[in-house]
């Protein structure tokens, strides 16, 4: 079952090119990703009752554990939403009959680029989890560019160069990584494997870790959108189709944050503690959300500013795992889980507009409630989700981080991250806030109502709301079964 994770997208993405017909793509492309929600559903059941699932004939390679699980389920469920979402807006965008090949290779990239970060949270191996991050990039860069016009594919370079850079320096870091295990391994060949790393951590040289963690926190923390490696990051998914920039705000940068938690327990055991390590995840913590603080002041792009919004969010995680206390390992997981439904929300959401209103711009954009009831009463709701209010899922991620600064008594941490909290408020309150009220100008006739599109909204805007008052009792017990491995006191 395991395997038929990655065996199932592949497949998904030869089959396109032998279908007939857009309405065949779409029923496979749906089936494909429900299809792959049942198969992570029973693999998160067998690893919470029977721990880690991992195959001895491939060499460890292939591994699941709590923390696979909770990138895996976020990956897999954002994806079938992505899937019933694009029925409506990949339909409207490429309406001819000539444009069938088009709407072929789109599915058959996102379905490439969803293998991708399955790969990334199904394996354990660091060298392998490297080539799928990277492999991330060169499946998503087309979907980026898949406009095909001058600032799509400006954006798409700007991705592939920016990002491969990043990755190259985390090769680095891999490499040193591989050097440091040759120092522990004795009778046994030294591997890259995350568990034979974290059992012979205190044999590993810890000066090369140190060196190595920092190449490793650079190049993914490129991939994950942390300050000052994210200059990418608001191009790509402002110019990317809206489901695609579902999946990679929602879904690519916890894959990117994923490979640095999994270095970030082998070096943090090896040290003896987090000191070297908080620091750096704290400053480029706050040091994203100060930047995106700033940067979403100044925006006039409605998906420009929830760009910068992903990185603010990233910076949360960042500096909730620099704490690293189980308070705030579990708040900065409970907040990847929120901030990925509360961003899929949005840029889906954005989608619509965006079709409706023909503009991204914000100033051109105006009676959002008034003109879509139903898409600017979510949208609405979600900007105010991802503002942090209450009773949204996302002011309770945040005030346990906020409990978890405090707890490990960092003050004046807290208080500099309450002020960039309500400084992020005030930019997205002044900014985006102006587009639900008023008259729009030469309001285009042409329109296309989504009703799979709505449907998805509906469902993202209830867990949303839900789960900000309301968590079930195995999500809990995922996360702290994530934590538990994170902080190794158990799987």
């Amino acid at each position: 079952m395991g395997l038929l994770l990655i065996i199932v997208p592949l497949i998904e993405s030869l089959g396109y090119f032998m279908l007939p017909s857009k309405r065949s793509l779409f029923v496979l492309n749906v089936l494909g990703s429900a299809l792959l929600l049942t198969i992570a559903a029973y693999i998160t059941f067998q690893v919470h009752i029977n721990g880690p699932l991992t195959y001895p004939w491939l060499n460890g390679f292939f591994y699941i554990d709590a923390l696979s699980i909770l990138v895996l389920d976020i990956t897999v469920i954002i994806g079938l939403l992505v899937a019933v979402y694009s029925i409506g807006y990949i339909g409207y965008e490429y309406k001819g009959t000539d444009s069938f090949p088009r709407v072929r290779l789109f599915y058959a990239l996102k379905a490439i680029f969803i293998f991708t970060m399955i790969m990334v949270t199904t394996t354990q191996n660091f060298g392998l989890m490297w080539i799928a991050l990277e492999a991330t990039t060169l499946a998503s860069v087309f979907l980026v560019g898949f406009a095909n016009n001058k600032r799509s594919l400006e954006a798409a370079w700007k991705y592939i160069i920016i990002c491969s850079v990043g990755i190259a320096l985390a090769f680095l870091g891999i490499i040193l990584l591989y050097f440091s295990s040759l120092q522990s391994a004795q009778n046994i060949a030294p591997s890259l494997n995350w568990t034979f790393l974290l059992e012979n951590s205190e044999r590993l040289h810890q000066g090369i870790l140190k060196i190595a963690f920092i190449f490793i926190l650079v190049g993914f923390g490129t991939k994950a959108g942390l300050v000052p490696m994210h200059t990418w990051l608001p191009d790509a998914h402002s110019e990317a189709p809206s489901p695609i920039s579902a999946l990679l705000s929602g879904v690519l940068l916890n894959n990117a944050m994923y490979g640095i938690i999994r270095f970030l327990s082998v070096i943090d055991k090896s040290l003896h503690d987090s000191l070297f390590t908080g620091r750096l995840m704290i400053f480029l913590g706050l040091l994203s959300l100060s930047a995106a603080a700033i940067f979403i002041l100044a925006q006039k792009d409605y998906k420009r500013l929830l760009a910068y919004s992903s990185i603010e969010h990233i910076g949360i995680i960042s500096l909730a795992l620099g704490i690293f206390t189980p308070v705030s390992l579990f708040a900065a997981f409970l907040h990847m889980f929120n901030h990925s439904m509360t961003k899929a929300l949005l840029f889906l959401a954005s989608g619509n507009i965006f079709q409706r209103f023909k503009s991204k711009d914000i100033n051109h954009v105006r009676g959002l409630l008034k003109i879509m009831p139903l898409t600017g009463g979510v949208f609405f709701l979600g900007a105010m989700a991802i503002s942090g209010l209450p009773p949204f899922s996302i002011f309770f991620s945040e005030l346990a981080v906020t409990i978890a600064i405090f707890s490990a008594g960092h003050q004046n941490i807290g208080m500099l991250f309450i002020f960039l909290l309500a400084f992020v408020f005030s930019s997205i309150a002044y900014t985006l806030f102006r587009i639900f009220f008023g008259s729009p100008k030469n309001l285009p006739v042409s329109f296309y109502k989504n009703r799979a599109g709505d449907a998805v909204l509906i469902v993202l805007i209830a867990v949303v709301s839900i789960s900000g008052l309301f968590l079930p009792e195995q999500i809990v017990k995922l996360i702290n079964a994530a934590v538990l491995t994170i902080s190794g006191g158990g799987y």
